[in-house]
């Protein structure tokens, strides 16, 4: 009989200490923190690290909190815009616990109270602002949200870290008429892109019009002064072999315009009064012992008379004026 007891006895022991390290041993995650309740008492020295935990059984009572970023899903909310423009909005809130004895002995339910406070906080924020400037401006009220979020949720030791609005729903006439403004707005921007290429295509034209313009004054410039120097040096020549030329060559020169007279029908000519002074020394060649015989005709004797003058060849000029 004694020994049946003895080993009921040892199976109750084994039962007895295997209950006991159960009960004194937790292993704690690397992303959780564990506050320890000892006879309902608990503070900031009772919170355990990630690791094996022994606790006192029956005495100590181990809360395991999460400390991983978590995120809640806030379902469409109807808000009342500034300008009393209804409009339905859901977003994401994006959170972590910072501090794990205030989530557990503050709040019973941090996510419920999360949400319940992020609905309230949203008709609050979208309530101060006009429906265009909730249309353009998600990122300010992102960051409004997350900080007033972050203010209510540090008594729960919790952390909002980002808060995403993701779809904005305005009334369907809100959204009629945000279409026909975006359609004139569209027009009004393609009729000013339109009249800006033509006032700049109307501008490019009269520039390529000045420099053409330009270009062709500089051309004709350039070409009236090679001109006046080509017609200058071309009369310093003739001035040079003018220069060169005697008395005697212009005076053939003069008959051979005489001979080209007398070939032409015309029956009066009007000649200049210089030819005949010209035709001088000819007349003086063919005048009848001119230079010679007699003492004047001789070298060192006296001067002869001067000769008279020769008469002009040809019809005598009329009265007054050339005849054409």
């Amino acid at each position: 009989m004694e020994v049946p007891v003895l080993a009921a006895v040892a199976a109750f022991v084994v039962v007895v200490l295997l209950t006991t390290v159960y009960l004194s041993v937790r292993v704690v995650q690397q992303y959780e923190k564990m506050v320890v309740f000892r006879l309902g008492r608990t503070n900031e020295l009772m919170v355990r690290d990630p690791g094996l935990r022994f606790l006192i059984p029956i005495i100590d009572r181990p809360v395991k909190v999460d400390i991983r970023e978590q995120f809640i899903e806030v379902p469409s909310q109807t808000t009342i815009t500034r300008d009393n423009a209804p409009i339905n909005v859901d977003f994401l809130i994006y959170w972590r616990i910072s501090d794990p004895l205030k989530s557990v002995v503050n709040v019973v339910n941090f996510p419920g109270a999360l949400q319940g406070v992020a609905t309230t906080t949203l008709r609050a924020v979208i309530g101060d602002i006009l429906l265009d400037e909730v249309l353009s401006k998600r990122e300010q009220i992102n960051e409004v949200l997350r900080v007033k979020l972050d203010e209510v949720t540090e008594r729960w030791g919790g952390k909002v870290t980002t808060v995403e609005i993701r779809e904005i729903t305005p009334p369907r006439e809100v959204q009629d008429a945000m279409n026909r403004q975006l359609s004139a707005e569209r027009t009004r921007r393609a009729v000013i892109t339109e009249s800006e290429g033509t006032r700049q295509a109307a501008i490019n034209v009269a520039e390529g019009q000045k420099q053409s313009e330009i270009l062709k004054a500089e051309g004709d410039r350039q070409a009236a002064i090679l001109r006046a120097e080509g017609f200058g040096q071309a009369l310093t020549r003739i001035y040079q072999a003018a220069a060169e030329i005697d008395q005697k060559t212009m005076s053939l020169q003069y008959l051979e315009a005489l001979k080209s007279l007398g070939a032409s029908p015309a029956t009066k000519f009007v000649i200049p009064l210089e030819f005949t002074r010209l035709l001088d020394p000819f007349v003086d060649f063919l005048t009848p012992g001119a230079g010679t015989g007699g003492s004047g005709g001789r070298p060192g004797g006296p001067a002869s008379p001067p000769s008279p003058p020769a008469r002009p060849v040809g019809p005598p000029p009329p009265p007054a004026g050339p005849e054409v």
